[in-house]
């Protein structure tokens, strides 16, 4: 099963090589889309020189030689050498019969590799903001869409869960007792827990006279060497704290609708055991040297101001581990212990340095083989009105629940009034489904290294680029088979291509596989977002120009539908690699 492209590739090809020389057969046609026909092939431009002849010419050699018979029905060079080809309705009818006839609409399995990805990665005992959206959703979205092409994925959540904050954070939670409202609090507002610690702390450091036994803040650095060392009631109080945070990303990924769960969490306690040894062999082998009293690596190529090297830190001065370490760890445990073929950080621009040095560090450790590809998918800012970074009045981030939820109280408020028949239930359903996917297309409609304005108004909106346009033409096909008492997924039938929109519409679906592999190889899905949202579009103008219910053949109306229901599969399959909900109605 092939797209019209790459179905042509090898005619072409053959074409060229019977026109200009065997020499030639590997050339690349160079296939278009074109406004003046269904494809517009290139290659006579770039081959001109080569062959010392005017591209025209070289164009006009290349059509003699083309075998088109029953793929095109028209064959022109045009311009300076471009070659337009139009298929035959018949073709494209038969490609599309076999798009229509493969449970998977055309997107091709391939060879499995083993992919970790890690993205998310909140901290234990504090509210996941709305830096954390873009991260968690274009992560989730390339998992599934990886998984989806047949690969093995590993979701490593590597969740903030060590660290010197974890002794205040404990002596705090002894003070206020295990089971108390304010213990509580890690579950329904962890933010408020981690600053009554902090205030707490501060407020010993500030107090006069220190160092006293009894002071907060002498004993929480005192509960840190406790867990560092191993000190069984520590670590109990410790997991009280991170299972106590499971319970709100748990929450919050439920109401996001991403595919994390327990079975993901990879936090930085993970791999402390591993650290001394990290640094014990990159010491040994000359890797790392100590400088003013820490442990560094000092990379080739990595120099700050006055071209002073910049040192990657793997112990500090005063014994302890820090990013560095623990990221080193981090990927000679996925290539060596997970297989990894490919290993995405779906994490901030701004950690492309210190992911570079890292991996540069691993490689020549020996434990970041060639073959194995590290890629940092690097994830840009969400903005406010005033474009920048988006915060609440008052400053601080803005929490990534109470943005999600006034996203559903938007489109709450959308389906009331456009649809008021229907019951309470039904109607805040569609308003979570549509509320939700807003959000998520908003954020996996741009680049995920670029910037976007954060604009809940317009998310919601049901026409335009937003995901509840995309979810209304699912909603609308479901609509039309309940008028004649059939699902979308039971209706076949010979598909005809006669009409325009219906040629449109078949050319769109048609390369649906070939988006959905560019994503897989990207990891960009704003790429599947803009094929959707054209889908839509095109789907939208069929459905006014071509009657479905009320076509004048029988065999026309069978092949409507067919068309319909063959956007059905493609729109919420490639909804759901989104990772948004396709509504029974709206």
């Amino acid at each position: 099963m092939v797209s019209p492209l790459v179905a042509l590739t090898p005619k072409v090809q053959s074409a060229i090589a019977a026109a200009l020389g065997d020499d030639f057969r590997e050339a690349d046609p160079v296939l278009r889309p074109s406004q003046f026909a269904d494809v517009q092939v290139n290659a006579a431009l770039a081959l001109a020189k080569k062959v010392g002849m005017p591209p025209r010419d070289v164009a006009s050699k290349i059509v003699a030689a083309l075998d088109l018979h029953g793929v095109c029905d028209k064959v022109e060079v045009s311009g300076p050498g471009f070659i337009n080809l139009t298929f035959t309705d018949s073709w494209l009818a038969g490609l599309l019969q076999d798009v229509e006839a493969d449970e998977r609409t055309g997107v091709a399995l391939e060879p499995a590799q083993n992919i970790p990805i890690d993205y998310s990665a909140p901290n234990v005992a504090k509210e996941m903001h709305v830096g954390h959206l873009r991260t968690t959703v274009v992560g989730d979205s390339i998992a599934r869409t990886l998984e989806h092409l047949g690969h093995q994925v590993i979701r490593q959540n590597h969740i903030g869960d060590w660290g010197t904050p974890f002794g205040m954070l404990i002596e705090h939670l002894l003070e206020v007792g295990e089971g108390s409202d304010e213990a509580g609090l890690l579950v329904t507002d962890p933010n408020a827990f981690y600053q009554s610690a902090r205030v707490k702390f501060d407020t010993a450091e500030k107090a006069e006279p220190a160092g006293s036994a009894g002071d907060f803040n002498v004993r929480a650095r005192s509960r840190v060497v406790s867990l560092q060392a191993g000190d069984p009631e520590t670590l109990r109080l410790w997991n009280e704290l991170v299972d106590l945070s499971k319970v709100y990303f748990n929450k919050l990924y439920s109401t996001l609708g991403v595919t994390l769960t327990d079975l993901h969490l990879a936090g930085e306690s993970m791999y402390n055991d591993a650290l001394p040894g990290i640094c014990a062999e990159l010491e040994s082998s000359g890797i790392a040297e100590v400088s003013e009293g820490a442990l560094c690596v000092f990379l080739d190529g990595y120099t700050g101001r006055e071209g002073k090297p910049v040192p990657l830190i793997i112990r500090k001065s005063d014994g302890g581990y820090g990013y560095a370490t623990t990221d080193l760890a981090t990927i000679k445990y996925r290539v060596h212990d997970l297989g990894a073929h490919r290993v995405l950080y779906v994490i901030g621009a701004p950690q492309s340095l210190h992911l570079n040095m890292v991996w540069d560090t691993a490689r020549k450790a020996g434990w970041l083989p060639d073959d194995v590809v590290p890629v940092h998918v690097q994830i840009g800012n969400v903005l406010g009105d005033d474009r920048k970074i988006l915060k609440t009045r008052s400053g601080k981030p803005l929490r990534l629940m109470a943005l999600l939820e006034e996203a559903v109280e938007k489109a709450q408020a959308v389906i009331d009034e456009t649809r008021p028949e229907l019951d309470d239930e039904t109607r805040a359903t569609i308003a979570r489904q549509i509320g939700i996917g807003a959000v998520k297309y908003a954020d996996l409609s741009v680049a995920h290294d670029s910037e976007y304005v954060f604009d809940l108004d317009r998310m919601v909106a049901l026409t335009g680029n937003t995901g509840p346009y995309l979810q209304y033409v699912v909603a609308r096909i479901r609509s039309i088979f309940r008028q004649i008492g059939n699902e979308p997924l039971d209706q076949h039938a010979p598909l005809l291509v006669r009409e325009a929109y219906e040629r449109a519409l078949a050319m769109h679906l048609l390369g649906f596989g070939d988006v959905v592999a560019e994503v897989g190889a990207t990891y960009e899905p704003h790429r599947l977002a803009a094929y959707l949202f054209e889908l839509a579009q095109t789907f939208s103008a069929f459905y006014e120009n071509c009657p479905v219910l009320k076509a004048d053949l029988d065999e026309a109306k069978e092949s409507r539908l067919t068309l319909c229901a063959l956007v059905f599969r493609v729109m919420t399959t490639g909804l759901d690699l989104l990772g948004l909900e396709s509504p029974e109605q709206m």
